[in-house]
């Protein structure tokens, strides 16, 4: 399988990847997760008091907020907030500590491809590290069609302007809890 790919990877190799948990100091939980030259940070804080208006008191609650390198966030991030919270809400042990919201905060610190899988990695192992009881661990990783056919795995931004189509995995695993 020749694929040429401008940083020299095979198409089933990823990027190196590097995490560092506990990072901040004043948040409960928090975590740093870079694939190649795409880096995120997460901070959790709570389980605090009290949920939001229109989410159910006999459950927890996780918020989510998206916050890019610069800038407002638009459309695609506000995208990446449904998705990162209906994954973190389907991995987090909601009844345990019911009527209170966790917050998890994604910072962008550099986008260079397969930002949402980095982010969801990120904020799974800021969980990890607050201590949120979970039934499931979260690792995620974006694959795409080029246009010559092949299938890539963590696609760089430049990779990501010419693909045909792209396709997020998260991959689950059971904790032992229930």
């Amino acid at each position: 399988m020749e694929v040429d790919r401008a940083d020299g990877r095979n198409p089933n190799q990823l990027r190196p990847l590097a995490c560092s948990c506990s990072i901040l100091h004043r948040a409960h939980g928090s975590a740093s997760w870079s694939q190649g030259d795409t880096k995120v940070l997460a901070a959790v804080y709570g389980p605090k008091a009290g949920t939001k208006k229109n989410e159910n008191p006999e459950k927890a609650s996780i918020e989510v907020i998206w916050k890019p390198r610069t800038g407002q966030i638009g459309k695609p991030e506000k995208e990446y907030e449904i998705i990162l919270k209906r994954t973190l809400q389907s991995i987090c042990i909601l009844t345990i500590n019911p009527n209170t919201t966790t917050s998890v905060i994604i910072q962008v610190v550099h986008d260079d491809g397969a930002l949402l899988p980095c982010a969801i990695n990120a904020a799974c192992a800021a969980l990890v590290d607050a201590g949120i009881p979970m039934k499931h661990l979260a690792v995620a990783i974006c694959c795409c069609s080029a246009e010559s056919g092949y299938c890539i795995l963590d696609p760089t931004k430049l990779e990501e302007q010419v693909i045909i189509i792209s396709f997020l995995m998260i991959i689950m695993s059971f904790c032992g809890h229930e």
